[in-house]
């Protein structure tokens, strides 16, 4: 039963991570909650996961135009480096700081998003 659990988890972190919602932001809290995996360990499981899907996006998006190399830089390098710090960083860091820490910006997204659909317009609210 646990395995068809994982799958769905996977298929639900997968349909949002296509769709550019950010699978992790489900796939994390999901595994933590429902599967009871560490903190650390659903962010690796999260992370290894969204390197075969961003190859993929990342292909499609190209074959489209939609990506432009010299404005990416100045976005990419500096989440490359972070990234690999905070990773590092993370390693150290008790499960329940980055549960709280992973939690607070959850909280602030739905915040940000929130406002933002109250302050479109009407004919922009059935997009969101």
């Amino acid at each position: 039963m646990a395995f068809y659990l994982f799958l769905l988890i996977g298929v639900a972190g997968g349909l949002l991570g296509g769709m550019g919602m950010g699978g992790g932001t489900a796939l994390i809290p999901l595994l933590v909650l429902f599967c009871g995996v560490e903190q650390g360990v659903a962010q690796g499981l999260n992370l290894l996961s969204f390197v075969p899907m961003s190859a993929v996006a990342l292909t499609v998006h190209a074959k489209r135009g939609l990506v432009k190399g010299r404005e990416a830089l100045p976005v990419a390098l500096p989440a490359l480096l972070f990234s690999a710090l905070f990773s590092l960083l993370s390693d150290f860091l008790p499960s329940a700081v980055l549960k709280l820490s992973f939690g607070t910006f959850l909280i602030l997204l739905s915040l940000i998003r929130l406002k933002n659909a109250l302050s479109a317009p009407a004919h922009a609210k059935i997009r969101m």
